[in-house]
């Protein structure tokens, strides 16, 4: 009888919610002007059907009423009883599947407020778009400067005014490249440190800056408590400097935000606790372009100046002779100066002492005392260094400051920079003396001649900025009078000819994969620590807790940090060093699954006393989806979601029976599909909702009784191929010797259709024709080939032949269906979800890349479609923002790509196609409505870079994407070049790059305690806040009872139709309750700090409240208990 009135509710409550969205269409067919504007407007005709139906309705609404009276008594009952699982999948006559409509609201809208960021165009400052427009690239010889022009100066101009020089030493240490990070330790770093200890001690005016706290942090452990108090003096007065502060000095293109941010708070928290010392200006001399992000990062750290270095030569030439080489650089989304920070750009070709003391390289490069005669290196301009000595220094220090005066001359002030050194420099005493020696020498020979109105002195990178922020008057981080503003990036990088470094945006996709698994499972893993930690401490359990588990973390930091390096993620260094970033690497993912399963061990326990913490013998199996043999009745799997969202996922779980069917915690049975896979195991995916950072507790069940999962069937299409294939015997499996005809899957949302004969993509929407094909890029047969960094194809790409052609796999099922196509050197799968919810939203698609037996290829994947996106298109920088991007036809095809570390779009007045990644790759639109990224690339030769070495060690690799075709409701064209996603589009990029994680419970027998599903959130947060880490600080060696809170509010374009979204969020004018946002656990105190914690801003206040702006990232130091 309780039975029978369930269903009778159940269906009575399906009724009145499609009464009701039946009454919301017309409502909004009838009211909406934008629809109207995009030409979206029912015809009168169906309207009128829809009256009559809604007539129709609401007569059985009247004779139902008893039944709604019945709902309302019983709503507390049926949602205590259920958890708001989804309904099972129906299997109507026709032989598809459908899923009912969901009772929860899928979508709560968005207040007008959140919409008003995204369509404000900023205050009008000259954006890099413009300066590419304007530029013409023509790489004229401009003599001894050759990438620059002659520069003049009167003898007199510094007579008012002296110049004032500042040589800066530093030593450009790469975490591996030629070496590993330890072999380059152990043969130069360490020298190089040590000697700097000993030769600055020995004269007080002697300077000195590094970057790399990786390096420096492994030297601090190896030397005595004398010398580290020595390193404290030398920082404290000033010869010292530390510069960036990162873990490392990070590549700007391919780095993910968070990894970023995580660097830099792991270079900064170690300098606190070690030095005392907090970085002031940034140092970044050798990432191969530069991302607008790291400006944004530095300044919210409380830097206010910053150097970089590898810009396209055309640029720098333009800044050059419009003396702006100096800038204040600002966010393109900020309306006044809240995000500016000085930025300085060296002119000249390289940071090598040849290219920084001035124009001339022949003549600089007589200034490099390390190359003096008899050493091992030499001048390539065949005129060698001489010594300084009271006979030649006159004419040697007029010399040396003719080129400082003309390097002046391309700068505003009268204060000049001039870097004095190189990779891995000052690594002998020898080399110390003769610098530090020769350059003094010449220093008190300037300084005591009045005549020449200069004064020359070894200096730091923040004493430079310091004396140019005092010669215009204003305190450091204010902009100084006559500096432009300048909005954008810099990318992509040439540093000669027609020579682009946008190769390595794809170079190793196998790590760059491996780098973004590592990033979802340490974010995952310190949030999950963190409060399985808080929740310990609040019971008294904290003494039973593993707190070795920290030691994992900072090692995972540590080495997600390492692989940041710009030779790393880059993909530029040598195979072994590429190998032993990977070893770290998954050495790391592997102690983050167990931080994982330890966390979720103690916070799925019913009583909390049962918890025992034994190494030997884990609560849960390690994170993955393989869940071993059902030797009792029933198992259990925890399943974790790292997002901060409530997620309706499809599980993967791999099994080694077909006789299974997924369960709730309650014993309540969920939708799933069995699935036939390669080998010889059964995949059963699951409809699960679950918890925003939550563990969801379910149960796999023996099923012998016919109540198993529902089973998808396949269709497999051999292409005339002689393939051996055994058919499964629980899944039903058709084959067919010849190809197909074209064919198409569709859910309530999408309609995807594939060419039979290929199985690529094809699809035919109502509004758009989106089709995918591989393509194949050569390189030249000249001497300059691609490699590593560079990419120089032989012309346009031709279409991938292969020399079979493809087994066609077809797979429909109730919860996805998906075709797979089996080429020689890449598998494709495009998967579309039949759920509610983001999933079902946009296309799945996977491609296994092996062309291991290639020679000088690269292969491409290009989506066309008739979107008319012109030559505009925009791609992400870091996961962090968009930048537009035009395609110049004036430069060559390779100078047209760039990076994506998460999504690119191309877009006209009605649609926006975004391709979403879980990977960077390198990316580009050549021609309008096409959208193509670069795969992998194989490449024989070293691109005569400095590596040696071309890419050879490929391995199959899985580039993951998601396909999302969205309906723009803005009636003109959009020029802005600034841009957002769509709220729909950051959710699935999200769901793509953190994917929900399944832990089989290991103990199998009947004697296991009691699970229960961990539900941390009380509220929903709003859709455009991100917890982008929730981070346990260090107190010496062990966690303390603080957290560093980091929160992002992204910015989004309310102008594509947010219809049916499936997300169970709104947003709220940026405010934020962190009081009550932990379920059992009390936020004691809450602190807002800089970027990296350096830094508390304001004092701690009771209030709880936050407010955040768009595009803003915040950090707190929080205690929960």
């Amino acid at each position: 009888m309780k039975l029978k009135k369930q269903v009778t509710v159940c269906g009575a409550a399906i009724f009145c919610v499609a009464v009701f969205s039946l009454y919301l269409m017309l409502d909004r067919v009838q009211h909406d002007p934008t629809r109207h504007q995009s030409g979206g407007n029912f015809p009168r005709s169906q309207i009128s059907v829809l009256q009559n139906r809604i007539e129709q309705l609401e007569q059985l609404l009247e004779e139902n009423h008893e039944i709604i009276s019945h709902i309302k008594d019983s709503v507390l009952e049926l949602t205590a009883h259920a958890e708001g699982q989804p309904a099972l999948p129906q299997h109507p006559l026709n032989g598809s599947w459908v899923l009912p409509a969901e009772s929860r609201p899928s979508f709560l809208s968005v207040s007008p407020q959140d919409c008003q960021f995204g369509s404000l165009s900023p205050v009008s400052y000259p954006q890099m778009l413009a300066v590419y427009s304007l530029l013409p690239f023509d790489n004229q010889d401009g003599g001894v400067w050759k990438q620059g022009f002659d520069i003049t100066y009167e003898p007199n101009e510094w007579d008012t005014e002296p110049l004032q020089v500042f040589v800066v030493p530093h030593s450009h240490n790469d975490p591996g490249w030629i070496k590993t990070f330890d072999k380059y330790y152990y043969d130069q770093t360490q020298h190089i440190l040590n000697s700097m200890l000993l030769k600055m001690q020995e004269d007080p005016r002697r300077r000195f800056i590094w970057s790399e706290i990786s390096f420096f942090s492994k030297w601090w452990d190896n030397i005595s408590a004398q010398k580290r108090a020595a390193v404290r003096r030398l920082v404290g007065n000033g010869q010292l400097e530390m510069v960036t502060g990162g873990w490392v000095m990070p590549d700007e293109a391919n780095s993910h935000y968070f990894a970023m941010i995580d660097q830099l708070i792991e270079g900064h928290q170690w300098l606190e606790k070690n030095i005392g010392v907090t970085p002031r200006s940034g140092w970044a001399v050798d990432p191969f372009g530069y991302s607008s992000t790291m400006p944004y990062l530095l300044k919210r750290s409380n830097l206010t100046a910053m150097l970089i270095q590898r810009v396209h030569y055309s640029i720098k030439k333009h800044f050059a002779a419009t003396q702006n080489l100096e800038f204040m650089w600002r966010q393109t989304w900020d309306p006044d100066s809240s995000t500016d920070i000085l930025c300085h750009m060296m002119p000249f070709y390289s940071y090598d002492v040849p290219h920084t003391c001035g124009p001339d390289p022949k003549i600089c490069c007589q200034f490099d005392f390390k190359r003096l005669p008899g050493g091992r290196i030499n001048c390539p301009w065949k005129v060698p260094p001489r010594a300084i000595t009271d006979a030649n220094v006159a004419e040697r220090a007029q010399l040396l400051l003719d080129q400082y005066r003309k390097k002046s001359k391309l700068y505003r002030s009268k204060v000049l920079l001039v870097p004095l050194g190189d990779d891995f420099r000052y690594d002998k005493p020898q080399e110390w003396d003769a610098q530090f020696l020769n350059y003094q020498r010449i220093f008190d020979f300037l300084n005591s001649r009045p005549d020449l109105h200069v004064q020359a002195q070894f200096g730091t990178l923040s004493d430079y900025f310091d004396a140019l922020y005092k010669k215009v008057g204003i305190v450091p981080g204010m902009r100084p009078p006559g500096f432009p503003v300048l909005t954008g990036d810099f990318f992509s990088y040439a540093d000669r000819e027609d020579h682009y470094w946008t190769g390595y945006f794809t170079s190793r996709p196998f790590y760059k994969s491996l780098d973004r698994v590592l990033e979802s499972h340490l974010r995952g893993a310190e949030i999950l620590y963190s409060l399985a930690l808080a929740h310990a401490r609040r019971a008294g359990a904290d003494g039973r807790y593993p707190l070795s588990d920290y030691a994992l973390l900072t090692n995972a930091r540590r080495n997600l940090g390492l692989f940041q390096h710009h030779d790393a993620i880059a993909g530029t260094a040598k195979e072994a060093v590429a190998v032993d970033y990977g070893v770290r690497l998954l050495h790391s993912l592997t102690n983050l699954k167990r931080v994982i399963i330890n966390a979720a061990h103690y916070l799925v326990l019913g009583d909390k006393d049962t918890y025992h913490h034994n190494p030997a013998a884990p609560f849960l199996g390690m994170v993955s989806s393989w869940v071993p043999s059902l030797c009792y009745p029933h198992r259990f799997l925890v399943v974790f979601n790292p997002l901060e969202q409530e997620r309706l996922s499809v599980v993967p779980v791999l099994v080694d029976t077909p006789h299974v069917r997924v369960l709730s915690e309650e014993g309540q049975p969920l939708p799933s599909q069995l699935s036939a896979v390669w080998n010889s195991a059964t995949d059963v995916s699951v409809l699960v909702r679950l918890p925003a950072l939550g563990l969801r507790v379910l149960q796999l069940h023996k099923s012998l009784d016919g109540h198993a999962a529902p089973r998808a069937s396949t269709r497999l299409y051999l292409h005339g191929r002689d393939a051996p294939v055994r058919k499964p015997e629980a899944v039903p499996l058709h084959i067919f010797p010849a190809a197909a005809d074209d064919f198409c899957l569709e859910n309530q949302h999408l309609q995807a259709c594939f060419l039979g004969r290929t199985g690529l993509l094809q699809v035919s929407q109502q509004v758009h024709r989106v089709s995918s094909d591989f393509l194949v890029y050569g390189t030249r047969t000249s001497k300059d080939k691609s490699g590593a960094y560079l990419f120089l194809p032989d012309g346009e790409a031709k279409p991938y032949t292969p020399r079979d052609p493809p087994v066609v796999r077809v797979m429909e099922g109730p919860l996805f269906s998906e075709v797979s196509s089996y080429y020689q050197h890449v598998q494709t799968v495009v998967r579309l979800y039949n759920v509610p919810g983001v999933e079902g939203l946009s296309l799945d698609v996977s491609c296994l890349v092996d062309i291991r037996d290639h020679i000088n290829k690269e292969l491409a994947l290009r989506f066309s479609t008739d979107i008319e996106s012109d030559d505009t298109f925009f791609t992400d920088l870091n996961g962090f923002q968009i930048q537009a991007r035009r395609y110049q036809r004036k430069l060559p095809l390779q100078a047209n790509f760039y990076p994506m570390p998460a999504m690119a779009y191309i877009q006209d007045v009605q649609s926006r196609l975004t391709l979403l990644t879980a990977q960077a790759l390198g990316v580009s639109s050549l021609r309008s409505g096409q959208l193509e990224v670069i795969l992998d690339r194989r490449l024989m030769q070293d691109d005569n870079r400095g590596l040696g070495q071309g890419l050879k060690d490929n391995k199959r690799t899985c580039n993951r994407f998601r396909l999302l075709l969205e309906r723009r409701s803005t009636a003109n064209k959009d020029e802005r070049p600034i841009s957002f996603p769509s709220l729909l589009s950051h959710i699935t990029s999200v769901h793509l790059n953190a994917e929900a994680l399944v832990m089989p419970v290991a103990l199998e027998n009947p004697a296991l305690p009691a699970l229960r599903s961990f539900v941390p959130l009380a509220t929903t947060l709003p859709c455009d806040f991100h917890i982008l880490n929730l981070r346990t600080l260090q107190d010496d060696s062990l966690p303390s009872a603080e957290a560093a809170l980091i929160l992002h509010r992204k910015g989004f374009d309310c102008s594509l139709e947010a219809k049916n979204l499936g997300f169970n969020c709104t947003t709220s004018q940026g405010k934020l309750a962190l009081g009550g946002l932990f379920q059992e656990l009390e936020l004691g105190s809450l602190q807002p700090t800089s970027l990296t914690l350096m830094y508390p801003l304001g004092t701690a206040s009771n209030s709880t409240n936050i407010h955040l702006d768009p595009m803003e990232i915040a950090t707190f130091r929080i205690r929960l208990g």
